[in-house]
């Protein structure tokens, strides 16, 4: 399929998770459950947060190619039996609810892992399968990290009045959260979405409404990647939806908040931020500053499966290709030919 084609079948697919799901099927299955149905309960439950944790804390440190199969295999094997298995309502609600985490992570690692029709068609059907298992589990701010992620694809392929209305919809199911940070992610989400559209207005209005939303305390972290949506990842944001709008002295400043004061420390996270560090110096005509940063970017990123490092390598040796004559400049192009991934 054509790159043009898929983006016109994805954006399409993409707008049909906005329809309304089932919202009664959890309590239809409470009655219905085939005879010899497994019994779950929160053993299971609990089970499946476990190892969403453990396989999204090495996914963020090593990249979405890295153990994604078995996150799939865990999904078809051991999870999927239970979905049909025999529970309460509130077992039933929590267990589609961390379903709806795995398979989210599930969609995130195969974005994460390559750019193909293929993978990026896989993670577009598992981020819309994820928001109908969040809504059918009664899950808001889940639902709405689902969205999230469908209007970041929509961004990342060029469709940009999707990625806004689906920025809009993912706002509109977080408005009423009680959860500083998770407004936060998805008012930036909506901002990031008007700004790749050029709606600057658009842009700067939820930009100010998810800056003052990330400085509210907030209470203990739950279980989404809405909750855990820390200053320093709202800080790179930021900077990037400010070097979008062209103001690059603020994002550096934002650049530098997320790696010098919030930290970062995941490889995987702090390596894509030192490259767009390194390009907006560039924009501002600092070319040793930016060597300098992408230097340490190529420290970091040897190892990193991510389709977004690889993207920031192939970024970094076409840019330095201007200062052929520079030594400092040839010698990062050659490093970065070297990076494993």
């Amino acid at each position: 399929m054509e790159r043009r084609e898929f983006i016109l079948a994805s954006s399409g697919y993409a707008l049909s998770a906005l329809g309304l799901p089932d919202m009664d099927s959890i309590t239809r299955r409470t009655k219905t459950a085939l005879p010899g149905a497994v019994r779950v309960g929160q053993g299971e439950v609990a089970a499946v947060r476990h190892m969403v944790k453990a396989l999204g804390d090495s996914a963020s440190e090593l990249g979405g190619g890295h153990a994604r199969h078995l996150a799939v295999r865990y999904l078809t094997q051991d999870v999927a039996p239970w979905l049909e298995g025999r529970f309460t309502e509130a077992t039933g609600r929590d267990l589609f609810a961390a379903t709806s985490q795995l398979v989210h992570l599930a969609g995130w690692m195969a974005q994460d892992e390559g750019d193909t029709p293929e993978l990026r068609g896989l993670a577009q059907r598992y981020y819309a399968h994820s928001f109908r298992l969040a809504a059918e589990a009664g899950d808001p701010e889940l639902s709405a990290t689902a969205l999230r992620s469908l209007a970041v694809q929509c961004v990342d392929l060029g469709y940009r009045a999707e990625a806004v209305q689906l920025g809009e919809a993912c706002v509109e199911y977080g408005r009423h959260l009680d959860n500083p940070r998770a407004v936060a992610y998805y008012e930036a989400t909506l901002a990031n979405a008007a700004a790749q559209d050029d709606d600057r207005r658009m842009a700067t209005k939820h930009l100010a409404l998810s800056e003052t939303a990330i400085g509210k305390p907030t209470a203990a972290a739950g279980d989404s990647w809405a909750a855990h949506y820390s200053p320093g990842r709202w800080a790179h944001e930021s900077g990037m939806i400010l070097s979008r709008l062209g103001d690059l002295d603020a994002a550096e400043e934002h650049l530098h908040l997320a790696l010098d004061i919030h930290g970062l420390d995941r490889r995987r996270t702090r390596a894509i931020v030192l490259a767009d560090l390194g390009g907006v110096r560039l924009r501002q005509g600092d070319v040793d500053g930016a060597m300098a940063t992408w230097s340490e970017f190529l420290d970091c990123a040897d190892g990193i499966r991510s389709v977004k490092v690889q993207a920031a390598l192939q970024d970094m040796r076409v840019r330095l290709r201007r200062y052929s004559g520079v030594p400092e400049a040839q010698e990062l192009r050659e490093r970065a030919a070297r990076v494993t991934g």
